[in-house]
Parts: structure tokens; sequence; C-alpha cells
């Protein structure tokens, strides 16, 4: 009961905001409370900064953080460097543990520090303290404390890496990649095959398995069947590329999938027909269209991978590592797979039910262990890591994000949120537009259009793509470039783009009554 009256004490800074929400921290202001609506875009972005001189602070602490993801490649450089420096250190020193030759060699906190600084997945997080610095400077402690407590939400990182350990398990696997075998046959098993079945089948899949979950099985898949070939960078880019923004549309089939739209569903009243005539249907001849163009550019470059695959030498006499074992799986267990899988998707937003399930899962693959591959939950972590520093950097943008939004008429609107996804988290741009009043339909459209749409350019532009660079990042010398990713899913981005411009709406309109499955709700990954 004591924790309850101290919580019950707690003073909010914004007790009742016109969205109907309260704030703690003293910051971030309010968007209503500026009283600018008569100001231009301009106009409005320096009375923001000057009312409140951390708005500016936190908007370059999250451009350094972004500058930092293009050093990632260099500083990893350095950690190898480091690390095989430290070795040579060792082995002329002649340092060897003879008591305890299971025992951890000497290890360089050097080259240590540079990979984590290395690490994409982290810069985000270790911007925070820069950010905790400039919010106790220009406010107090307490308000950053209860800007983390109490106004921010982490149940979608929770989520991704709950998601991300259950998707990556054996049995789910097994069960997605005989599901693409099916499509690949028809291309006889081929590399080009298995290339244009993960790239169209899983990105459709993940307007019902949740889109974190469908990176999780494409990302994985890929690697196995297409990026373990050794393709050129140019194609291996291409292929990332194609896979992020693929992603990222996909999940627009329904109303609960894709992260920007379940921002909006409930405040706009969007159903899943609405989602599968306005959105989807576009959405997948978009896909089918880009895809078939990486698919006709990269075509030499398939028949070869197939061709270096039939003259490399004959595997059939080995044994298969034991993570590659093709031993049948008990039906059974994959069906309580799925179960899991199931269960987590639809109590994706009540993390007592899902991370409650997540231990049995893990209590579960102990029991059967003999038909599991081992589960390493460090990349599910450090992508929900950074997730988390996404939410707590992103949430201190509107400032300058809500004018813009405001300002653009409907034809650039779609442009504006495509251009704008790629430099933060698309279901902040989505939440945004949310709370900005008097929108016609025309707008709603071109903001999502463009927030979907503009998912690949970056691995921070969509909730998912994290999932796929920490799998994949491992195929890429120095780790993936930022550039590389955004020329890669460049043709993709546009190709969507024309297809939510162009092609015509479907004639549901926005119906209450169907906003929401039951148990799905929308949570606030942005307040004001």
């Amino acid at each position: 009961m004591g924790a309850l009256n101290a919580a019950e004490e707690i003073q909010p800074a914004y007790p009742k905001l016109s969205s109907g929400k309260t704030q703690y921290a003293a910051f971030p202001q309010p968007i209503e409370t500026y009283g600018d609506t008569g100001s231009g875009l301009w106009g409005k972005i320096k009375g923001r900064a000057a009312a409140d001189p951390f708005n500016v602070a936190a908007s370059l602490i999250f451009l350094l953080a972004i500058m930092h993801t293009f050093a990632a490649g260099p500083l990893n450089k350095i950690a190898h460097r480091l690390a095989h420096d430290h070795e040579e250190q060792l082995r002329i020193r002649g340092v060897k543990d003879d008591e305890h030759p299971d025992g951890v060699p000497e290890v360089s906190f050097k080259a240590t520090l540079f990979h984590f600084l290395g690490e994409v997945e982290a810069i985000f997080g270790i911007w925070v303290f820069a950010l905790a610095g400039a919010a106790a400077y220009f406010h107090t402690w307490d308000d950053f404390k209860l800007y983390l407590s109490e106004d921010r939400e982490f149940i979608e990182p929770m989520f991704v890496a709950v998601i991300m350990a259950i998707a990556a398990s054996r049995p789910i696997l097994r069960f997605a990649e005989r599901l693409m075998a099916v499509a690949a046959r028809i291309g006889k098993g081929s590399p080009g095959a298995w290339w244009l079945s993960v790239l169209i089948i899983a990105p459709l899949l993940g307007s019902f398995i949740t889109e974190p979950a469908a990176m999780t099985i494409g990302a994985l898949l890929l690697a196995k069947k297409f990026y373990r070939n050794k393709p050129s960078a140019k194609f291996a880019y291409a292929t990332l590329g194609l896979l992020f923004v693929n992603i990222s549309v996909g999940g627009t089939l329904t109303n609960f999938a894709a992260p920007p739209v379940l921002m909006v569903a409930a405040t706009w009243d969007w159903s899943t027909l609405f989602m599968l005539e306005h959105f989807g249907w576009k959405a997948a001849i978009g896909i089918l269209v880009a895809t078939g163009s990486y698919y006709a550019f990269f075509r030499k470059e398939l028949v070869q991978l197939e061709r270096n695959m039939e003259n490399g030498e004959d595997s059939s006499g080995q044994r298969l590592p034991w993570q590659e074992r093709e031993d049948p799986i008990p039906p059974w267990i994959t069906v309580i797979h799925l179960g899991f899988l199931a269960w987590t998707v639809y109590m994706a937003h009540y993390p007592v039910f899902f991370t409650g399930g997540f231990l049995f899962f893990l209590a579960f693959l102990m029991a059967t262990r003999h038909h599991q591959n081992s589960v390493s939950l460090k990349s599910p972590i450090l992508v929900g890591f950074f997730l988390a520093g996404l939410v707590i950097h992103g949430g201190c943008q509107g400032w300058w994000i809500d004018p813009v939004i405001r300002t653009l008429g409907n034809q650039t609107l779609m442009f504006g949120a495509t251009l704008l996804t790629a430099f933060n988290d698309n279901a902040a741009i989505t939440y945004l537009a949310a709370q900005v009043q008097g929108l016609s339909i025309e707008a709603k459209h071109a903001v999502v259009a463009g927030a979907v749409t503009g998912g690949g350019l970056t691995v921070i532009a969509n909730a998912p793509n994290p999932a796929g660079q920490s799998i994949l990042s491992r195929f890429f010398n120095g780790g993936i470039s930022p550039v590389g990713l955004f020329l890669g899913a460049l043709l993709p981005t546009i190709i969507l783009y024309l297809a939510f411009v162009f092609l015509p709406n479907g004639p549901v309109e926005p119906d209450s009554d169907a906003a929401i499955p039951e148990g799905i709700s929308a949570p606030a990954v942005v307040q004001e």
C-alpha cells in the first residue's frame, strides 16, 4: 500500500491535455501549450525552440545518434584490429591458463568497448545518457525519471524481443520453410525461387503474425537460402533494402499488424476491410512489382549462384551441423509453438501476459530440447534495447515534426511523411498525425502511406528493421552500411510510393464498429 500511496502523490506537470492524456514530466512541452497556431512553419519551429531550449538539445542529440550509426562500421573495424593486436600480444607473452583449460581468455577491454560503440542496436541507448544529462540541465533529474517511468511506454520493445525469440525457434522456422517451399518448388527450389518466395510471402504473412515475426522469419530464411551463397555486395544490399520495404508495407492488409497503422486505426476508425481495400491490395501489387524488378535486374547473378551451388562440393555424405539437421519435428511440438506465437500476437499490448507466456515457452524448450536449437537471447535483447532507445529519443521530437505535418498540403504530405520516416520511427509519425484535428481523409491516407512506404530506408524507420539488421549483419563486411541500405531500398520505395499514389481506393469507408479486433489496442508510443 505504501508504494501505491507514493504513486498517487505524484503530481503531473500537465494533468488535463486535450488528447485525454496526462503528462508527468515537464518535458517535452505538449504541442497544445505553445499557442502558435497562427505562425508559419519556420515561425513555429523558432518559437518552440525559444520556449524550451531543451527541444533543440534533444534533437541535436538525436541527430548525433543518427550520425553515430554511420560510424558503426569503422568503429567495428577498430575493434577487430584491437582484438587481433591483443591476441598477438597474448601469443607473444605465452599467456595460457594451464590450470583452467576451459577458462575465459584475457579480454581486451578497449576492443570490447569499441565493439560496443559500433553495435548499431546499442547506439540509441548509449545516447540516452546524453539526453538524461540535457534533461537534468534544462529541467530536473526527477523530470527525466518521470519521463521514462510515467510518460513512455516500452511495450513494443518488449514485444519485439519476445516475438523475435519465438519466431526464431526451430519448429517455427521449419514450418515457415515448408510453407515457402511450396512456392519455391515452382522454380525447382533454386536460389532464385527461394529468393522470390521469401521476399513475397514473408512480408504478406506479416499482416497476420505481425511485422517483427515476419522480419525474423524472412531474415533467417534469406540467411540460409541466399546470403550463405555469398552474393555480390550490390545484390546483398538490394535484397536487404527490398526486405525492409516489403515488410514495412506488407503489414497493411490488416489494421493491427503494422505499428504505424495500429497507431491510427482506433482513432480514425479504420477496419481491416478498410485497410485491405485502401492499402493492402496496393501493397501486395507493389511488393510483386518491386520484387519482380529486382529479380529481373539480378537474374544473371541468381543463375550464377545456382551454378556455383551445382559445381560446389557434394555434401550429401557429410554430416550437417546440429543447428541445420533435417530430423523431423513431431507435429504436436510445431502446433504448440504456433500456439505460443499466436498467444504473443494476440496479447501484444499486455506485457504481463506475453512475458508470462514467454517464460512457459522457455520451459517448453527445455522439455523438448532434443527437437530444438539453442535459443540465443542476445539479438532479441539488443533489438529491444535499440527500440527502447528510439522510444525515448523519439518522444522528444514532436515539437518539430508536428508543425511539418500540419503545414504540408495533401499533395506533399505523403512525400514529407516518407522523408520524415527515414529519420524517426514511422509509428511516431502516424501517432503525431492522429493528434492533429481536422485532417481530411486524403491527408490521413497520405501520412500513413508515406510512413509505411519509407519504412525501409533506414534501420530506425520501422520497428522490425533492427531485427533484420541483427540477423543479417554478419553477411556484410564491417556491418551494414546505412548508405548501402538506403540505396538498396530506394527503388522499392519509389515503386510502392507510386502504387499508393496512383492505384484507386476501395469503396469501404471508416467504420467505428469494426476498428480494432477485441483484445488488441493501440499503445501510445509517442505521447504529448
